[in-house]
């Protein structure tokens, strides 16, 4: 048995005041001889038996009246824990894509809420995590005001991460009982850490009824020419072979092509549709089949020809320059330093100084001003090259300088694989080409650097310095014949082309909401003017890097819904973006909660969330005795009124 008050327990010992007061009272009897009543003394000496005993009857009544109405005010209780302590359940609810999904008893995020408000206490306290938020310290009424406006997301979170923050949280208040409660599906996207202090927790298991999901992974373009193009979308399909699902591409609302097609049970299935070039097509790619998921039945996309890049070659004309640079990705210019047109120079995305033997200071200047305006820089010594006026360039642009000429042949042996340059060029590592070499190079020395191709000595050979506003990459050697030939081996066409590419990133056919992108739009801005990223639902404006004939515009958005979206200069759009879920939310591969409880031997598996809140609230139920005490006292009065008005000694 426990006390709320315990304090008031001290009262007890005022008992001592009706002992004392009983003692007092018990006054002895005097013996006076007295003649002829002999006949009278055993009369006498019962009476006084039986007042004794009425009084220690009523001592005993007025001291259990006064114990039970002292231990009611201190409130006793019989529980597991202290009354004092409150129940603080942290609970981690699942809203992401994949809970948007039927279960047994209806949507699994809907029946999750309702569960949650039903069996939640009204005694307890709560802090509610979800994918987008986190709310500390409720009542039971402001959880469910919170609850009922829960909605999916497309953001996730891991499990680890989940219990680390409920840990740090728990850590970080007064001492109190604590419970974490983990609801989800537990789908298996990350790979999940726990250790031994991963603290108590019960995780309930969201299940969906449907175990087939058909959904559209992804789409790209091949074979295009002046007329037609092909469209291939995948297709995934997980559980089940399946038939005749037919797959129906939208341009706005109409449509322009569809097919059956059936599945193997488990694969990914290309699909091919042959359309014809449009300008620009705002395209919906859509199945029709009842699964699991219903939010990767459709993906958006927009073809929109792209722009052609504009490349200006200042110094040493190069054909292999001319040949990568071709008439139907870029515009290609090249002209001598004496001839150079700086006028145009703003309108370029990328600038080569190609074997420049002395660099005048206005070229250094315009090179300067082209860099901090967003432009890329390829910069390609001559073997007479001043060593000073390219520190000079280098210096003011602030990526490095370089050492007098050294004669000494060395190979091209090392290539950066994980650099962007390489994205989705080698299938795999290449170790066994012909290694190109050059005969002289000048040594380039920069803290800020990060190598693309390496000498057999590992020092640069071809080098990139990039910061908020600028991509300058370093060739350390001349590339002329007489000097390398390195314009002869396989490397030269990717890297060169991907030198133009990266210098203005075009939009993609699509985008995945949540995945950070910098997409670049080409216009030109006012000092306070800013674009804006629309549609029906929704309006932001997401951070922009201003250029001189560009914008930079950094998407990262997570609570968009999946759609187009217009990028808008003062109401006027400039071009549409396409944004999809992301496609990890269509697995249906989840984690075999046993398996979680051997990992985590504090985890606790329970059926249901009602089965949870139930052993919560059974085992912190508390019992008050007060009312029994109560009961004591008004008894114990009314046996000392019986015994005073019937008990006659």
């Amino acid at each position: 048995m426990h006390f709320k008050t315990p304090e008031i327990l001290y009262l007890l010992t005022l008992l001592i005041i009706p002992i004392l007061v009983h003692l007092f009272q018990l006054q002895k009897f005097v013996k006076t001889p007295f003649t002829n009543v002999s006949f009278l003394y055993k009369i006498a000496q019962q009476t006084r038996k039986s007042s004794r005993i009425k009084k220690w009857l009523i001592l005993a009544t007025r001291l259990l009246l006064f114990s039970t109405i002292i231990l009611t005010f201190s409130q006793p209780y019989i529980s597991s824990k202290k009354a004092t302590l409150k129940q603080h359940n942290y609970i981690y609810l699942d809203n992401s894509l994949s809970t948007n999904t039927e279960g047994k008893k209806g949507n699994l995020l809907q029946v999750s809420v309702q569960e949650i408000i039903k069996n939640a206490s009204n005694e307890d306290q709560y802090s509610l995590l979800t994918n987008s938020n986190f709310y500390p310290k409720k009542t039971k009424n402001e959880l469910k005001k919170i609850l009922l406006k829960v909605k999916n997301t497309v953001k996730k979170i891991d499990i680890s991460t989940v219990l680390l923050k409920f840990e740090t949280k728990i850590k970080n208040k007064t001492k109190g009982l604590d419970k974490i409660i983990l609801i989800s599906d537990f789908q298996n996207i990350y790979k999940n850490k726990f250790t031994n202090v991963t603290p108590l927790f019960s995780a309930v298991k969201l299940n969906p009824s449907i175990k087939d999901n058909i959904s559209i992974d992804s789409v790209f373009i091949s074979d295009s020419n002046t007329v037609n193009c092909t469209l291939n979308v995948i297709v995934r399909n997980q559980g089940n072979a399946k038939k005749n699902v037919p797959i129906a591409i939208y341009n706005k609302s109409k449509l322009i092509s569809k097919r059956s097609s059936s599945f193997k049970k488990n694969t990914y299935k290309k699909i091919k549709f042959k359309i014809k070039n449009q300008k620009e097509l705002k395209g919906k790619i859509t199945s029709n089949f009842s699964d699991a998921y219903p939010f990767d039945d459709t993906l958006f996309f927009t073809i929109k020809k792209d722009q052609k890049i504009n490349v200006l070659s200042i110094g040493k004309n190069a054909n292999f320059l001319t040949k990568i640079y071709n008439n139907k990705e870029f515009n290609f210019l090249q002209s001598t330093v004496q001839n150079a047109d700086y006028n145009s120079i703003p309108k370029q995305q990328l600038i080569v100084l190609n074997e420049i033997e002395n660099i005048p200071k206005v070229l250094i200047k315009k090179m300067l001003e082209f860099s901090d305006n967003g432009g890329s820089l390829l910069i390609i010594p001559n073997k007479k090259s001043t060593i000073n006026s390219y520190n000079d360039l280098l210096k003011a642009l602030g990526v490095g300088k370089i050492d007098a000429l050294r004669n000494n042949p060395l190979k091209i042996t090392n290539i950066n694989f994980e650099h962007p340059l390489f994205k989705n060029v080698f299938s795999k590592e290449v170790t066994n080409f012909q290694y190109p070499t050059v005969q002289s190079y000048f040594p380039f020395y920069s803290e800020k650097a990060t190598n693309i191709v390496l000498f057999e000595n590992n020092t640069s050979f071809i080098a990139q310095i990039k910061n908020k506003k600028r991509a300058v990459y370093w060739v350390s050697a001349s590339l002329k014949k007489n000097n390398s030939n390195f314009i002869n081996s396989p490397l030269v066409v990717p890297i060169f082309y991907n030198f133009g590419k990266l210098s203005f990133k075009n939009s993609q056919l699509f985008y995945r909401l949540s995945t950070k992108y910098k997409i670049d739009i080409e216009t030109s801005t006012k000092k306070e003017q800013v674009l804006t990223i629309s549609n029906a639902g929704a309006s932001f404006i997401p951070p922009q890097l201003k250029f001189q004939n560009k914008v930079r515009v950094t998407t990262n958005e997570e609570h968009l819904k999946a759609g187009f979206y217009h990028v808008l200069k003062d109401n006027d759009t400039i071009v549409t973006l396409a944004f999809n879920y992301p496609k990890e939310e269509s697995s249906l591969n989840f984690m075999n909660l046993n398996e979680l409880k051997q990992v985590s031997k504090k985890g606790i598996i329970s059926g249901s969330i009602s089965e949870v809140f139930e052993e919560t609230n059974k085992k912190n139920k508390v019992h008050w005795l007060w009312k029994w005490f109560l009961t004591m006292a008004i008894v114990s009065l009314l046996l000392e009124i019986l015994i005073l008005k019937f008990y006659k000694p």
